[in-house]
């Protein structure tokens, strides 16, 4: 059997979306994978955990859902920056590709800072796909 693949998904409003989820079940398709989910902890009006709470919530539910396909998923909360949280998990390496979720231009943060193309760069050589889902009732991106 062949080693899995290794795949960092960032993403926070969108984790547990079904577009993202959709994606990551269509690399699967492609071979075995082993994800791991990293949600940057934003501050969001509705947790008064500084986000990591709702955080939680979506990343249980995705890592749920992927686990019943047959995918290996971690999870875990980083830096409210995703830039920072990116670079904190990509030095610890290992990882073959990203995944990056997002909210449509019109309400993404993320978007307006360039992220996907920034993780790009820092990512050179190692595909980079960015994902645009539709909003959750839940945090912020």
């Amino acid at each position: 059997m062949d080693a899995a693949t290794r795949v960092l998904v960032l993403a926070n409003r969108t984790a547990d979306s079904s577009e993202l989820l959709r994606q990551v079940l269509a690399r699967h398709g492609q071979g075995p994978i082993a994800v791991t989910m990293l949600a940057p902890a934003i501050w969001e009006v509705q947790d008064p955990h500084g986000g990591t709470e709702s955080a939680w919530r979506r990343l249980r539910a995705a890592q749920k859902r992927l686990q019943a396909d047959g995918i290996e998923v971690s999870c875990m909360i980083g830096d409210p920056d995703p830039m920072t949280a990116f670079e904190r998990e990509w030095k610890r390496g290992g990882y073959d590709e990203v995944i990056v979720g997002t909210l449509p231009s019109h309400l993404s943060k993320w978007l307006r800072t360039d992220l996907p193309r920034r993780i790009r760069v820092a990512a050179a050589g190692v595909p980079v796909t960015h994902v645009v889902a539709s909003p959750h009732p839940l945090g912020a991106d």
